[in-house]
C-alpha cells in the first residue's frame, strides 16, 4: 500500500462493500490543546475511530523520552479495539500537518502491518472538498491484528550519534530549536552533533497536501542525502520526525532509520554533547 491516499481515493473506499472498507483512525493531537478528542466529537470523516497519542501510539514518557514506543501487547489491544484486523487497510489523519499521522503510518508499519496510509492534506482536505463528515461515534467489531515488533528499524542513542557521523542523521525540528536558540520542552537546547537539520514542515506544501516524490528527492539530495547512504531522522519526541520517514520513502530512500527517544530521551543524560548553531557541528 502507498504511504499516501487522496480524498478521492478513500471516500470511494468508504462507500464500497463493508468488507472491503479500511479501518480509519482519527489522530488529531496538538502540543498545547485543545485535545484532539474534543475536534473529533465535533466531527470526523465516517467511521473513524479516535487514536489518541498519548495513549494509543505512546507509552507514558519517562527515561525513553516523551513519546516512547507503547509496549507491544498495549498497542496490539487497541488497534484490535479500533477494529484493526490481519491483512485489511487502515488510513490516518490529523487536521495539521499530517506529520501526527505519520506518526500512526510508521507505528503500523513498525508493528508489521503494511497495509496502511496517510490521508493526503488530512481532515482539512477531506472537509473542503465536501466530504461528508459526522458526529456518530462508531462501535467497530474487534480486530485480529498481531504486533510483530521490529519491521522498521529503531535507532537508540548510540547508533544515532555514530549515523551522524558515518551517513546522515536528519532532525526534523524547527531551526531555532535546532539551533539551541530556544527550548520550550526539553531539558537543554541543541542538537546532537553531526546532524544536519530538515524541518518537517517542508515536507507540505501551503495547502497542506504532500509534496510531489521528485520535490521531495531534491529536497533531500540539497541536504546531503547520496543515494544508498544510510539515512535516519529524530526530533523533538520522535513523532514529527516519523514524517521524515514518510518523506524519504515518498522519496524513493525506504527504510531510514527512526530515533524513537529523539532529542527527549538525548537531552536527558548530561553527558551527551549538544551541539549548537545552524551547522551540524
Amino acid at each position: 500500500m502507498r504511504p499516501l491516499i487522496s480524498t478521492t481515493d478513500l471516500a470511494a473506499a468508504l462507500a464500497g462493500p463493508e468488507q472491503d472498507r479500511p479501518v480509519v483512525l482519527d489522530v488529531r493531537w496538538r502540543l498545547a490543546g485543545p485535545p484532539g478528542a474534543e475536534s473529533y466529537r465535533k466531527g470526523h470523516v465516517p467511521g473513524a475511530v479516535f487514536t489518541d497519542l498519548d495513549r494509543v501510539l505512546a507509552a507514558e514518557p519517562g527515561e525513553g523520552g516523551r513519546h516512547p514506543l507503547p509496549d507491544p501487547a498495549d498497542l496490539q489491544r487497541d488497534l484490535r479495539a479500533a477494529g484493526v484486523r490481519e491483512g485489511t487497510s487502515v488510513v490516518a489523519y490529523d487536521d495539521a500537518d499530517g506529520s501526527v499521522a505519520a506518526r500512526a503510518w510508521w507505528l503500523l508499519r513498525w508493528a508489521g502491518h503494511p497495509e496502511v496510509a496517510v490521508l493526503d492534506g488530512g481532515y482539512a482536505a477531506w472537509t473542503a472538498e465536501g466530504h461528508p463528515v459526522t458526529t456518530e461515534e462508531p462501535h467497530p467489531e474487534p480486530g485480529d491484528i498481531t504486533v510483530r515488533p521490529g519491521a522498521m528499524p529503531v535507532l537508540n542513542a548510540d547508533e544515532a550519534a555514530a549515523l551522524a557521523r558515518d551517513g546522515l542523521l536528519l532532525d526534523a525540528r524547527a531551526t531555532p530549536r535546532y539551533a539551541g536558540e530556544t527550548e520550550p520542552v526539553d531539558p537543554r537546547a541543541g542538537h546532537i552533533p553531526g546532524a544536519v537539520n530538515a524541518p518537517f514542515s517542508a515536507h507540505v506544501g501551503d495547502n497542506g497536501r504532500w509534496r510531489a516524490p521528485a520535490e521531495l528527492a531534491a529536497r533531500f539530495a540539497d541536504l546531503g542525502l547520496r543515494p544508498g547512504e544510510p539515512v535516519g531522522a529524530y526530533c523533538g519526541s520522535g513523532v514529527t520526525a516519523s514524517s521524515v520517514v514518510l518523506a524519504l520513502e515518498l522519496a524513493g530512500h525506504p527504510g531510514a532509520g527512526l530515533y524513537a527517544g529523539s532529542w527527549s530521551h538525548w537531552s536527558r543524560d548530561p553527558n551527551r554533547p549538544a551541539a549548537t548553531g545552524t551547522l551540524p557541528g
